[in-house]
């Protein structure tokens, strides 16, 4: 018989045993042993998230994807974004390629343009763009109310300075809402739910903010209508000034069918 000891030793690699023991360089074959070929056991495969991407833009360096509502850019849970890169973008060629990572984040609920780095180096410089602000961003909306028809927001987020920049592209009547408004927001700083937090404060909430919007304004079912619309930057290593837009979301047209810029 297999003593314990033996049968752990298999399970970690492939043994051959002869007449019930393990056998080693050491073992010489007489004749009439019974030998017998032990395979180690089959890891159970983890599960695979499967998760297509809309790809934006892509070299060699770096990529911008569309990330949908309802997903985490990155974290502890199964389904994010970051785990799905690297079954959705081509790997980098570069002598410092690594795993692609977001070097920014969106809310779950907001959709739009995510830049991702693809190499140890771009990672690094596109980190350095967003630190210098360098990195132009510019989202879609659909707020709530009669607006001005443009304007800045100082409000401190978090007790920390923060500023955006706003500007009413339409407005159409609403049965339930007074008004609905397609808003150009540019945020000059990165806080955590600035918009939405600049625009609730300002009496707008976004249509479909549950956290940040008035109960009775609460549109449910529907989502959060805030889209991520553009990244504008120039690339760290081609010196080309992109800018990269993200189709908008079909929710948004149904409200402003007519709008040009779709």
């Amino acid at each position: 018989m297999v003593t314990k000891s033996a049968l752990k030793k298999v399970l970690k690699k492939k043994l051959i045993m002869v007449n019930d023991t393990i056998a080693t360089t050491a073992t010489f074959i007489h004749g009439g042993e019974h030998i017998e070929l032990l395979k180690p056991q089959e890891a159970i495969p983890k599960k695979k998230l499967i998760l297509p991407l809309k790809v934006l833009y892509e070299d060699d360096h770096i990529a911008v994807i569309h990330k949908p509502a309802g997903i985490l850019v990155s974290g502890s849970t199964f389904k994010t974004v970051s785990r799905a890169l690297t079954q959705n973008i081509r790997s980098s060629s570069a002598t410092d390629a690594t795993l692609p990572q977001p070097v920014h984040r969106l809310d779950y609920a907001t959709t739009g343009a995510l830049l991702v780095g693809k190499t140890s180096g771009a990672i690094r410089a596109l980190n350095q763009l967003f630190e210098a602000k360098s990195v132009e961003k510019t989202y879609y909306a659909i707020a709530i109310g009669s607006m001005n028809a443009h304007g800045e927001i100082t409000t401190p987020v978090g007790e920390k300075d923060a500023k955006s920049m706003y500007s009413v592209i339409k407005t159409v009547p609403s049965k339930r809402f007074e008004k609905l408004n397609l808003v150009k927001l540019e945020p000059l700083t990165g806080r955590t739910h600035q918009l939405r937090k600049h625009l609730a404060g300002m009496g707008h909430p976004i249509l479909g903010d549950q956290e940040y919007g008035k109960d009775q304004l609460i549109l449910k079912g529907k989502g959060l209508y805030l889209h991520a619309r553009s990244l504008g930057f120039t690339h760290p290593f081609t010196k080309e000034n992109l800018t990269i837009k993200s189709p908008v979301p079909q929710k948004f047209k149904k409200i402003f069918s007519n709008h040009k810029c779709w």
